[in-house]
Order: C-alpha cells, then sequence, then structure tokens
C-alpha cells in the first residue's frame, strides 16, 4: 500500500515512511492511494474474526490491509500487544451499551487515560517503539494539548524506548483531573511544559526528529477506523443492516475513521457530526462555507476537547470530496485561507455529494444543552455521560427526531450508535452542575490530584523552549 499527499505529492511512500512524519512535504496529510474494498464475503470474515477472536485479531485483519511493510506476524503481535484486557479494563475492548431500541453508546474510554485517543495512542506508541528499534533511531514527540491528546500520548509513549516526549499545555485550561494525569508521570522520557507550539519550524523539527501524534498522523486515524467496524458487528446480526454513527468531533479525526471505514464498504448510511459552541464543521456541512475562527470567535466551553479554531484532519475529506484533485485542495488550504481565512463550496456541484455520496450530516450543542442531556440521560437510562459524548447524544436525538436518519432499532437496518469520548471523570465540574453529584472515579485514579507534579512552566518563548528541547536531546 502507498501513500499520497492530499495537496498533490503522489511520491509512492510506504506507512513506516509516513508513520513518524506527521506532514507530508508539501504541507499536506498522507491518505492511502485507494481504500482497500470490502464486499460482502470479506465483511463475513471481519465479523467471524471478531466474534472468535476479538478486537486485538480485528484490529489485525484491518490494518494488515493498509500495511504491507510490517512482517505481519510482527503485526499481529504489536495488536495483540496493545488490546488487551489489562490495558483496556475489558476484553471487549469496546463494548456497545443499548440505551434503547434504536440508540447505542459504544464505549471507546475505557483505555489508560479514560479518553477515546487511548484506543489509538497504545497502538502509536508500540509501532513507534518496534519501528524506532527496527531502524536503531529516536524520535521526539512535540505537542500542544488541552487536555486527552496530551494525556493520552504521554501515557502511549512513557518508557517507551527511542521516544522523548515535550508536550506543551495552557495554564489553567485543564482540569484539576487532567492536569494530575499527565503532571503525575514521572518517566524520564515525558517532559510537560506551558508554553506555545513550534510545529512550523520544518527545519528545527527535521534536525531534531519531531514527530507527531496528532490526528494528522495517518497511523493514529488508522487505528480508529477498527472501532466502527468493532461497534457495527455488536450493533447488527447481519450484513444486510446498515448503521448510522453520531461522532462528536473538533478536529474531524474521530469522524474522518467513520469517513474511511464507510469507503471501504462498511454498512454505514448516515455519519453525523456533533459539535460544540465551536461549531467549524457543523457551519461547513450546513452551508458549504469553512471557516477558520479567530482567538476572539473560539469559545472555551464545557466540552473543551472540541474547542477548535480550525479543524486539521478536515483536509482529508475535502480532498476525497474534490474527487482526489490536490491541486484544488492545496488552492483552498493555502491560498485561499491565507487571504481570507475561509473557502467556500456551497456553489460547488461536490459540496451536495457531502450528504448524498458521503452520507454526512452535522449538529451543534451549547453548554445548556449538554447539561439537559447529561440529565436526561441519567434520569431515563441511570447512565452517566461526559460532556463530549453529551454532545453527540444531544445532535443523534436531534436529526433523529427530524427524521434526517432512518427511523428503528437495529431490526429496521437503522441503529444510531454514538461514540462515547470519555469518562465523566474527566469533566466532574460539569457534571456536578448538571446532576449534583460527583462521578465515580476509577480505583486507580484514587488521590492522583494529590501527587507529587513534573512540569516545567515557561513564558511564551519559543526560543527557550527550543533551548529547553535541544538540552534534553543531548
Amino acid at each position: 500500500m502507498n501513500y499520497l499527499s492530499t495537496r498533490g505529492d503522489s511520491a509512492p511512500r510506504k506507512f513506516c515512511e509516513i508513520l513518524l512524519e506527521g506532514l507530508a512535504p508539501d504541507g499536506g496529510l498522507y491518505l492511502p492511494a485507494n481504500y482497500p474494498q470490502i464486499n460482502d464475503i470479506a465483511l463475513g470474515k471481519l465479523r467471524d474474526i471478531y466474534d472468535k477472536h476479538g478486537y486485538a485479531d480485528l484490529a489485525f485483519a484491518i490494518l494488515s490491509l493498509y500495511i504491507d511493510d510490517i512482517p505481519a506476524a510482527d503485526l499481529q503481535v504489536i495488536c495483540r500487544k496493545t488490546y488487551t484486557k489489562e490495558v483496556f479494563g475489558t476484553k471487549e475492548i469496546v463494548p456497545l451499551k443499548e440505551l434503547d431500541d434504536k440508540l447505542y453508546l459504544e464505549a471507546l474510554s475505557n483505555g489508560p487515560t479514560l479518553a477515546f485517543k487511548d484506543m489509538a495512542m497504545q497502538l502509536l506508541g508500540n509501532l513507534f517503539e518496534y519501528e524506532l528499534a527496527r531502524r536503531g533511531e529516536t524520535l521526539n514527540i512535540f505537542g500542544a494539548t488541552s487536555g486527552d491528546t496530551g494525556s493520552a500520548a504521554e501515557y502511549a509513549m512513557r518508557g517507551k524506548k527511542g521516544v522523548r516526549v515535550f508536550m506543551t499545555s495552557p495554564q489553567g485550561r485543564m482540569s484539576a483531573f487532567q492536569q494530575a494525569q499527565m503532571f503525575s508521570l514521572m518517566d524520564e522520557n515525558i517532559h510537560n511544559i506551558a508554553i506555545e507550539a513550534v510545529s512550523n519550524d520544518l527545519e528545527f523539527k527535521k534536525k531534531y526528529k519531531i514527530g507527531t501524534v496528532n490526528s494528522i498522523n495517518w497511523a493514529r486515524l488508522l487505528a480508529q477506523v477498527v472501532y466502527y467496524f468493532a461497534g457495527y458487528f455488536q450493533a447488527t446480526g447481519s450484513n444486510s443492516s446498515k448503521v448510522n454513527f453520531t461522532v462528536p468531533s473538533g478536529n474531524f479525526g474521530n469522524v474522518c475513521a467513520g469517513h474511511v471505514a464507510r469507503m471501504m464498504g462498511l454498512p454505514i448510511d448516515k455519519l453525523v457530526v456533533a459539535t460544540n459552541e465551536n461549531d467549524v464543521l457543523d457551519e461547513f456541512f450546513r452551508t458549504g462555507i469553512y471557516r477558520v475562527r479567530g482567538t476572539a470567535d473560539t469559545h472555551e466551553t464545557s466540552s473543551p476537547s472540541m474547542d477548535i479554531s480550525k479543524a486539521s484532519n478536515f483536509e482529508r475529506f475535502v480532498f476525497d470530496l474534490l474527487g482526489r484533485d490536490g491541486a484544488k485542495t492545496k488552492e483552498l488550504f493555502t491560498t485561499q485561507l491565507a487571504k481570507t481565512g475561509q473557502f467556500d463550496l456551497s456553489q460547488d456541484p461536490a459540496f451536495k455529494e457531502a450528504a448524498t455520496k458521503y452520507g454526512f450530516l452535522s449538529g451543534k450543542s451549547t453548554h445548556s444543552d449538554r447539561l439537559n442531556t447529561i440529565r436526561s440521560t441519567y434520569k431515563d437510562h441511570a447512565v452517566m455521560v461526559d460532556t463530549h459524548t453529551a454532545d453527540g447524544l444531544k445532535v443523534a436525538h436531534d436529526v433523529i427526531e427530524a427524521g434526517k436518519v432512518k427511523a428503528g432499532g437495529v431490526k429496521a437496518g437503522a441503529a444510531m450508535i454514538v461514540l462515547e469520548t470519555a469518562l465523566p471523570i474527566k469533566f466532574a465540574e460539569t457534571i456536578v452542575e448538571a446532576l449534583g453529584v460527583e462521578p465515580d472515579r476509577p480505583a486507580k485514579f484514587e488521590g492522583i490530584e494529590a501527587l507529587p507534579k513534573r512540569v516545567v512552566n515557561m513564558p511564551a518563548d519559543v526560543v527557550q523552549l527550543k533551548t529547553f528541547i535541544v538540552e534534553k536531546c543531548v
């Protein structure tokens, strides 16, 4: 399998060549040259693998379609090492919970940091360690986070040979629990810093082997494709049924994985994008206008992992939407965004295909919406959900009630699966506001806020940050 850039660079690259990179040389994002196609027979074989052997072997089967430069036996070992009951707390890995006959929650938050990002990050950590050892090289991970991505990356990379993590985070923007998760790690290869990013300095990145683990990394997105298949198999008894997914999303990575699964042939009817007050994606799917927000228009909300000014992973879908026209995609994401801060596809015939051919719908949730959804879900189903999952449930209810998706449950071929994004304890303040009670926390996290912390506070000085990274790379 070869990979190409969304901005036109078609030089053939294998999976392990792009694994450690992030952006393509022309600034685009990597995608496979084509999506492997899953027919009914192949889908039946994947269902059988999942039913008989579990999530890890399903992951191996799907990843094998995209990775041909890691020996199959090694890749299987990596998948089985990653997706275990010990790491994810349950042998099902991503169990499905039925709320009613047409609405389901797929639990993606059983990993070490209690967020869906563990599903991909844990695999990424093992892939990085494997490939770096094979090459005899080291890699420095540099990232910026407001919570979940940073902690998931650190827990995935902690103790990994050949890997250092430099994670920046804004002071005062994370919950006490999220801060404690990250700052209490004492591993020598983990460095927490309060500072701005330097990710655009390509020369510096190359010299000090700076890689990325955010949603633009194809390996991370590929890992997320697997749980769409697992959710589908749990919600259906045969391949004749279709399902819908509602996905809380900011940077589009989580729902882009669903797009990839759908392009492969997984029977997904609608992919519903749920946003919070930062409705960059909802605006596009409603109007055809993709508009980057300035600082003043980027809201600090109670579902902070979706507080985005632009959707960094959205370019992958636009590339597909435009018939994989790299030149046109580059024009939109470089020239037009630089000039006006937006691009408009509303008059492009391709825009209608976002809904018709690709099955996308969208909706928005506000603070009051998520409070009401947390309350109603707890009252009606005795299920406590986090703020981001509440956004997903709210939008899922909206599209069902508006008749935008087929009504009825699994038997009618129309189940709605909402992807759970985190456990409520990560956003306890809002849960208390909604319900008046503290959410449960796993025993392993009792007293985490009181643990010693290892964090370096810096002013917003890029030079100082670079100096720190260089010192740690000696």
